[in-house]
């Protein structure tokens, strides 16, 4: 049985309407009686399109792909709107742990929301497996015994992107950043690669989330002829700096833009005679293979869209953890987090994916180019495969990461 807990709002997430009935008692070596998995993210804000409801949808799609339980407990979603704040993500995190035997929180779009759950969850002994959010911290610094961090980090995007550019000749940049712990993430990350491939940062600026009027930081990027301006953002603050940087004549003028997150919700959302020619990476595209493709088209059906990395991410997450639950037999978490760590994570979003001991999910990233609209064949034919970026060059190694759990002694 799926039973979904809605939420746009924070007081409609507290109140806990379920649809539905439990089953009387519990079963087996199950704690309650149902297994119970939290999708908590963006629905209504600047993210609403990268994650959102279709995360949600992935999520019911992982559920029934397990037979909706698991022996004879039945599956249950719940799904609240966090609004990117990390006071009302903890609350409703806290209320799902301590009322409603959550077992589990996923997605966790937003870093500095993420953070904050992940650091709840430690303390509740429950596990977090976070797609939506980028910060490397979250299995560096900031890592937990059971925190995962699953379809990308800033480091990955910085390898992928910031690489490329700066070897393709982009080898001065000036960042437009996010000012939160995903933003200064990104660009901390994507200077390091900037510096080690013998480029140069010429400065940065930050702007506050859900930005409406990027003129005067535009400017600032324009004025330091910077070959290459990082946009270490996301969502609609991307798409909005993208569209104003046309305005202002900046990529005519020379310089190239590096969207560092931009999913394919955001290109197709923006377009392809605005977005054309932009490289980016993601770790999964619904166009790479037949497998892909099918998966593509059963969310299509259901949602009118293709999904991006976060989505499918969110569907690898879910059946990942269910998988855990099964072959522990409980949903006892440190049952679940030793299978977890255990088993190898082989699904349509990635095949040989390993996780690592500080709870990071290593698989292969894509440095893509956004077609030319008269290179496309259809509404969600937007990218050309540039290079594939193994999963060891993308990501930190658990002892390298910073995690001190797993730091090298």
């Amino acid at each position: 049985m799926i039973r979904t807990i809605g939420g746009a709002v924070m007081a409609a997430a507290l109140a806990g309407t379920a649809l539905g009935s439990a089953p009387a008692a519990a079963q087996g070596s199950f704690s309650d009686n149902a297994i119970r998995i939290g999708v908590l993210n963006d629905q209504s804000g600047l993210y609403a399109e990268y994650g959102g409801q279709g995360s949600v949808e992935a999520a019911r799609m992982a559920v029934e792909d397990m037979g909706g339980k698991i022996g004879s407990v039945p599956i249950e979603i719940l799904t609240a709107d966090h609004q990117n704040k990390p006071d009302i993500a903890s609350a409703i995190a806290r209320q799902w742990y301590d009322r409603d035997n959550v077992d589990a929180i996923m997605e966790l779009t937003t870093s500095s929301v993420a953070l904050a759950v992940q650091g709840l969850s430690k303390e509740k002994k429950k596990i977090t497996i976070t797609t939506g959010a980028a910060t490397s911290d979250l299995t560096g610094k900031a890592c937990s015994p059971y925190g995962y961090h699953w379809a990308f980090d800033t480091r990955a995007l910085a390898v992928g992107t910031g690489g490329a550019l700066t070897r393709a000749g982009g080898n001065t940049w000036f960042f437009l950043t996010a000012d939160y712990a995903f933003g200064s993430a990104l660009e901390a990350d994507t200077s390091k690669v900037v510096l080690a491939n013998g480029g140069k940062v010429l400065g940065s600026v930050r702007h506050p989330l859900s930005n409406q009027d990027f003129s005067s930081f535009l400017l600032q990027a324009q004025g330091s002829k910077a070959k290459v301006i990082g946009l270490a953002n996301a969502g609609l603050d991307t798409s909005n700096a993208i569209k104003q940087a046309a305005e202002y004549g900046i990529v005519e003028g020379g310089q190239k833009l590096a969207a560092l997150l931009f999913t394919l919700s955001e290109v197709h959302g923006l377009g392809l005679k605005v977005a054309q020619g932009l490289t980016l990476t993601e770790g999964w595209y619904w166009d790479a293979n037949d497998e892909t493709r099918a998966f593509g088209q059963r969310y299509m059906k259901r949602t009118g869209r293709m999904p991006n990395m976060i989505q499918a991410g969110t569907y690898s997450a879910v059946l990942s953890y269910l998988k855990a639950v099964k072959a522990a037999g409980t949903d006892e978490t440190d049952a679940v987090n030793a299978k977890l760590k255990e088993l190898p994570v082989d699904d349509v979003f990635a095949h040989g994916g390993i996780v690592q001991p500080n709870g990071r999910m290593v698989h292969d990233m894509y440095l893509f180019e956004v077609k030319k609209p008269a290179e496309s064949k259809g509404p969600w034919d937007l990218y050309k495969l540039i290079s594939t970026i193994p999963g060891k060059e993308a990501f930190a190694t658990a002892a390298e990461s910073g995690c001190p759990l797993t730091a090298a002694k």
